[in-house]
């Protein structure tokens, strides 16, 4: 009996072990389904970043397929001038007379009894299958002409936009990676303010023990401990979110840590940065509908011209059956067609196409002078950020030796804790100050350089 209880036990073990051991796989199992469900945080450098959001963001790709939808209508323009070539098969049933005589023609099967007064008056029902290949070529069209020029200015046109929404995509990926340092650096001052709640805590504890100081400042030093500890939260949350904001922008579903910075960007003298703005994408892309608007002037107009052309057919007939060959024939065409009068309606659209010239060069104008605003705007920002962030460094500098100063005093019982936490609270904010500020004249740097569409040369992304 002894023997056989030792076995169940053995076997009970490894019945243990085994369910245990499945156990682990079910949990490693749904783990592995949830990182695949909510996917894992990836970390990038600024370099694979770049690539990535060029290949992955959603509103690049719209305007790639927009670019490639204008180059499409280059070769449909481009259709109007090449010649075409078709075929068809009809089939007649008639006892119409002329078509009738027409069809037994083309048959090649008319006898002298069809010209008979009774056979041409009253013919028997005709049947005529008609194969035909026809060629028609344009010689001379002015609208096709123009309607092809037009085509490849706007092709350009829509490439210019697609060249500087990449810009703005470069601007937002670099711009997340320093909203990621920023909210790193806004939870590393979290984290030391609540080190140094957690010191004044334990320093009021110790003078509460040696009865040098007051129960209320153990509460006070609680309190400012747990408002340090919700700063740290709300930076964690900002962090998580910016993450998400950097995914967002490279066409990712998952956090998307930044590993490293973005190079260092170059300021430069505004006459730079006016000039350089002077080419930016988006004024291509406008100067170019501006030409179009104008040649538009000279679409309404073509007609007014005569347009040429020529074409031949080669005509199978037969009154059996389809594709049928009883009769053949050829012909040679020439074609010319020249409007004169179509309701004044050329003179309206000819009017319509100058006013719209004229919005378009206003709209240019306009454009430009906002421009050369922002890069005004920008290059001042960008002086008044440099400004802050050298005081917000001495505030810092200031307050740190404030708190040190007010430490040593309270440690020497000549300050009150209430002194502690003010110093503290201003040491916290002078931080925090300095991260903001040193931010904003980053951003303001980027902003600048993207504004005057150096961006791509001023990321050393120009290779």
């Amino acid at each position: 009996m002894f023997i056989k209880s030792a076995d169940h036990s053995s076997e009970a073990a490894g019945i243990c072990r085994i369910l245990f051991f499945i156990f682990l796989l079910l949990i490693a199992g749904t783990s592995f389904l949830q990182n695949r469900a909510y996917g894992a945080e990836r970390q990038l450098s600024f370099a694979d970043a770049v690539q990535t959001a060029l290949r992955q963001n959603a509103d690049l790709q719209a305007i790639a397929s927009s670019v490639s939808a204008g180059r499409e209508d280059i070769g449909i323009a481009r259709s109007a001038l090449l010649p075409k070539l078709s075929f068809e098969e009809r089939f007649l049933g008639t006892d119409n007379p002329t078509y009738a005589f027409m069809s037994k023609l083309n048959q090649r099967r008319f006898t002298a009894q069809d010209f008979a007064i009774d056979s041409l008056n009253r013919p028997d029902w005709a049947n005529d299958f008609q194969s035909a290949i026809t060629l028609e070529q344009p010689i001379f069209s002015p609208r096709a002409f123009i309607g092809f020029d037009m085509s490849k200015t706007e092709y350009s046109a829509r490439d210019s936009e697609f060249r500087r929404k990449k810009e703005e995509i470069l601007f937002l990926v670099a711009r997340s990676f320093l909203h990621i340092g920023t909210a790193r650096e806004y939870l590393k001052t979290a984290e030391l303010g609540v080190e140094d709640a957690r010191e004044h805590l334990r320093v009021a504890k110790l003078r509460y023990d040696s009865e040098t100081g007051l129960y209320s400042d153990i509460l006070r030093a609680n309190t400012a401990l747990a408002e340090a500890e919700q700063r740290k939260v709300s930076a964690e949350k900002n962090l998580a979110l910016a993450k998400r904001s950097l995914g967002l922008v490279l066409g990712m579903t998952v956090p998307v840590d930044a590993q490293g910075g973005i190079p260092e960007v170059k300021v430069h003298k505004l006459e730079k940065y006016e000039e350089a703005s002077l080419s930016r994408q988006d004024i291509k892309s406008m100067e170019l509908r501006t030409e179009n608007a104008r040649k538009n002037i000279r679409l309404a107009q073509s007609d007014y011209y005569p347009s040429l052309g020529i074409g031949g057919a080669y005509n199978l007939n037969d009154h059996h059956h389809p594709f049928g060959s009883e009769g053949e024939s050829w012909q040679v065409m020439a074609s010319l067609r020249w409007p004169i009068f179509e309701g004044l309606k050329r003179g309206h659209e000819t009017a319509k196409a100058k006013y719209q010239a004229s919005e378009t060069e206003a709209r240019l104008k306009g454009l430009k002078e906002k421009v050369s605003f922002r890069i005004n705007e920008s290059f001042l920002n960008v002086e008044e950020a440099r400004q802050n962030a050298e005081l917000a460094r001495r505030a810092l500098a200031s307050a740190e030796e404030g708190r040190r100063l007010v430490e040593v005093r309270y440690a020497s019982a000549f300050s009150t804790f209430v002194d502690v936490l003010d110093a503290q609270l201003a040491n916290d904010r002078a931080r925090i100050n300095l991260v903001a500020k040193e931010n904003e004249y980053r951003i303001a740097v980027l902003n600048l350089s993207f504004e005057s569409g150096l961006i791509i040369t001023d990321l050393n992304l120009d290779h």
